[in-house]
């Protein structure tokens, strides 16, 4: 069986649920077009919408310590600039987030979803021309759904690919064959990605993405399973160009 590319997710906000594409257009250099290009920054938050720019996801809810977010999916149109929320296929929320009157309807419904305190009081922000993902760098996140069925294997339970919130799923490959890749580059389609580093895993893959619950202990299975917290790998577009589900995978010693 060839390599080829399953799946394509964007995350606009950071922290919730995103959005599957059938395909889109990376620029050299640059992550997937409005990926986490808003983030939820809480009330004890050092963001400075004076001053944006990237800070550590510590700033911002998180699956990692706010798991009730796995419980919202968001869907962003650039065009229009609107922001749709859904609660179990339930529009809760909407509003034109690149406006303030628009930020406000959709903070007002997190404000009641959001317990109160140092981690409440959501506000939507973004940083013009940054991601607001775990990195600076502006990476693509590639996930090797074979690691993930390994991963069952070992847990002796599903693991649902999208605890990883990566950006790619690629199909065809052997187990693991992605953290040999560092230093490699990769082509999908016709877009050339550098592969940065392996991506070292947080308690955000114990959450649910339909519960919300914090059912499996990923972590731990990981470290006792395979001596290791790792599953995919982050990866810079040296060239850019479109990918399109179905895409071949070449390159890099698989």
């Amino acid at each position: 069986m060839s390599a080829a590319l399953s799946e394509i997710r964007r995350y606009p906000v950071k922290g919730l649920s995103g959005e599957r594409l059938e395909q889109v257009a990376v620029g050299t250099g640059e992550g997937l077009p409005h990926d986490r290009r808003f983030a939820l920054a809480h009330a004890a938050s050092q963001f400075d919408r004076t001053d944006p720019h990237w800070l550590p996801k510590q700033n911002f809810l998180q699956l990692m310590r706010d798991e009730r977010l796995a419980l919202l999916d968001a869907r962003f149109d650039p065009e229009s600039g609107y922001l749709t929320i859904c609660r179990g296929g339930r529009q809760v929320a909407r509003g034109e987030v690149t406006q303030p009157l628009g930020r406000i309807l959709i903070e007002q419904f997190l404000d009641a979803f959001i317990e109160p305190g140092p981690r409440g009081n959501p506000h939507i922000v973004e940083a013009p021309g940054v991601m607001l993902s775990d990195v600076p760098d502006k990476l693509v996140s590639i996930l090797n759904l074979a690691s993930v069925k390994d991963i069952e294997r070992v847990a002796r339970a599903p693991v649902d690919p999208r605890r990883f919130r990566a950006n790619l799923h690629l199909d065809g490959l052997p187990a693991w064959a992605e953290l040999s890749w560092p230093g490699k580059r990769v082509r999908i389609g016709d877009v050339e990605m550098e592969i940065v580093e392996k991506i070292n895993r947080c308690a955000a893959i114990e959450v649910d993405p339909d519960s919300a619950e914090r059912n499996l202990h990923l972590l731990r299975i990981l470290q006792e399973g395979f001596d290791h917290t790792a599953c995919g790998v982050y990866a810079r577009v040296a060239s850019g160009g479109t990918l399109r589900v179905g895409d071949a995978v070449e390159g890099a010693d698989r």
